[in-house]
């Protein structure tokens, strides 16, 4: 039997765990960064400039499971600020158990909370698993993603 899950703020506390999920998030996009950029990344988490990001995280039965990054921005076609949802990572044996959909909600209610009106984020096409759940509770956008060379 487990517990359910419960999504929280990131803490102090969590540092090797969140850096666990966070590897396994970046490994999946064939990426990785620096260890100077995990501790600037989790400081900035754990700050109070409103400009930083923010981190929810998923616990069960006194482990991390999941994380969420997220951070409000301006918009040039909107009064409000709108809320893009950069990493969402839940670990292997618990997809399909509504970890994600708790953690995108979890975001949806901080972003009302923040009077932020839009909430987006990107994948990749192969991310075949999350995509099925991102159609189920976004609305998939026409716009194609570039990059500087």
């Amino acid at each position: 039997m487990t517990d359910p899950v419960t999504i929280r703020p990131l803490r102090l506390e969590d540092r090797a765990e969140w850096a666990e999920l966070w590897t396994a998030y970046l490994e999946f996009y064939e990426s990785s960064v620096a260890p100077e950029v995990y501790d600037s990344s989790f400081a900035r988490l754990l700050g109070d400039d409103v400009r930083d990001y923010n981190c929810l995280v998923a616990e069960q039965d006194g482990r991390l499971v999941g994380l969420t990054h997220y951070l409000f921005h301006r918009h040039g076609w909107k009064i409000e600020e709108v809320c893009y949802l950069q990493d969402l990572y839940a670990r292997p044996d618990v997809r399909g158990t509504g970890v994600g959909r708790k953690l995108i909600e979890a975001v949806y209610a901080a972003a009302d909370a923040h009077g932020a009106p839009a909430v987006y984020w990107l994948t990749q096409d192969f991310n075949t698993t999350a995509r099925r759940l991102y159609d189920r509770i976004g609305v998939k956008s026409p716009f194609i993603k570039y990059n500087r060379p």
